[in-house]
C-alpha cells in the first residue's frame, strides 16, 4: 500500500495583492507533498502571521492525511 504524502511548506514569498484585494502585506505560499501534490496561495499579513497561519495549514493536511491512513489500514 502507497504512504500517503506527507505535506510541507516549499516557499513563502512577498506578492502582489489578488485582484480585487486591498491593502498591503501580501504573500504566496506553496506547499507540497512528494512533488506531486502541489498547492499555492496567497495571505495578507506580517511574514510571521502569515507564516504561522501556513504552518497550521500544514499540520491540518498532515492530520487529515494520517486519519486517512488509519483507515485505510483498518480495512
Amino acid at each position: 500500500m502507497p504512504m500517503t504524502p506527507t505535506y510541507e511548506i516549499v516557499s513563502i514569498k512577498r506578492a502582489e495583492p489578488p485582484p480585487n484585494a486591498e491593502g498591503g502585506n501580501w504573500y504566496q505560499y506553496v506547499i507540497a507533498a512528494d512533488d506531486k501534490n502541489t498547492i499555492h496561495g496567497c495571505r495578507q499579513g506580517s511574514l510571521n502571521a502569515v507564516t504561522s497561519a501556513v504552518e497550521a495549514i500544514v499540520a491540518q493536511l498532515n492530520e487529515r492525511h494520517a486519519k486517512k491512513r488509519k483507515k485505510e489500514k483498518k480495512s
